[in-house]
């Protein structure tokens, strides 16, 4: 699919178009955005820019010099996006190619940072210069979008330190789940957030921008350098949480553990007092006595109530 964006007055703005002028169109397109592109889709960007478009499995590389280059095409970027998919997030490379004269975006995945950027732009909220001023306003975006989810993660993560904390009556075992997804989130963020990192260097050293993008790209340095300590801050709670569930989980268990064993030591007395008068020997001192019956009751329940008075006492049943 192609959307298609020009730059009118500043602003962003989104090309209607059809099959009979699309190919105009794309010639005077500053912002072209490839989404799962089909065969048709890339013979005609190729035929018409005179640019070769990366594959699949191109993108997905993850070498430094496979993801920044430059060559004729122009400069690209192979930038880490989040996007969600069944309840977890999971990260996708979109491959961006700047342009003098355009911004060209090959992305497979549904991004909500593009589907974000192509609302405002419908609203004419997206102010740009050039191609390559749209491209630092995408990644200030991503990085803005970040920080949203780490802001987050880091609320559920409070709402879990309470489950394991403080709530008695919460399920130790969901807990874990939780943490296991938030970590598995938080690690994506970093990971976008360390390929961010590198696409703004690279930048940086490539582009010849004005001085108000260099200023935004070092701000967006800037962002980036906090949003890492607090991914840092985020993994050493959630570490300290899961060693913390899986402590009470194996208290617990130890609980339950020493109930059985006071209860093998209890019954282990009155067993062997009942096995003794069990024996089937001819001559036995109780075995005529009227009162042995009783007595070998009484004797039971008292080898019995001895160990655990005894535990008691030493504060073992607590």
């Amino acid at each position: 699919m192609l959307r298609l964006f020009s730059i009118h007055q500043n602003v962003i703005q989104e090309i209607e178009h059809d099959a009979e002028n699309l190919s105009s169109v794309i010639n005077g397109a500053q912002w072209i955005d490839v989404h799962e592109p089909n065969e048709f889709d890339r013979s005609l960007l190729m035929k018409l820019l005179h640019t070769e478009l990366p594959e699949s499995n191109d993108i997905e590389e993850i070498e430094a010099s496979a993801r920044c280059f430059v060559d004729k095409s122009g400069i690209h970027i192979h930038s880490l996006f989040m996007t969600q998919s069944e309840g977890r997030h999971q990260t996708v490379s979109v491959a961006c190619i700047l342009q003098k004269e355009r911004l060209i975006t090959i992305r497979d995945g549904d991004i909500a940072d593009f589907r974000l950027l192509r609302m405002r732009a419908r609203r004419g909220q997206v102010e740009s210069r050039s191609p390559q001023d749209l491209l630092v306003t995408l990644l200030e975006q991503k990085v803005e979008n970040h920080a949203d989810s780490l802001e987050d993660l880091h609320r559920e993560l409070e709402a879990v330190s309470y489950l394991v904390l403080e709530d008695e009556t919460s399920e130790l075992e969901d807990a874990i789940g939780k943490l296991a997804r938030l970590e598995d989130t938080n690690g994506k963020i970093r990971l976008c957030l360390m390929d961010t990192q590198r696409d703004i260097s690279f930048l940086l050293r490539h582009l010849t921008v004005q001085s108000s993008e260099q200023e935004t790209l070092r701000e967006i340095m800037r962002d980036i350098e906090t949003l890492m300590s607090h991914t840092t801050f985020l993994f050493d709670k959630i570490n300290f949480l899961m060693d913390s569930t899986q402590g009470f989980i194996n208290i617990e268990q130890n609980k339950i553990i020493k109930i059985f064993s006071i209860a093998a030591v209890v019954f282990l007395p009155p067993t062997l007092i009942a096995s003794m008068y069990g024996m089937n020997f001819e001559f036995m001192p109780e075995l005529k006595w009227e009162f042995g019956y009783p007595w070998a009751i009484g004797l039971m329940v008292v080898a019995g109530f001895s160990p655990y008075l005894y535990f008691k006492r030493k504060g073992w049943l607590k």
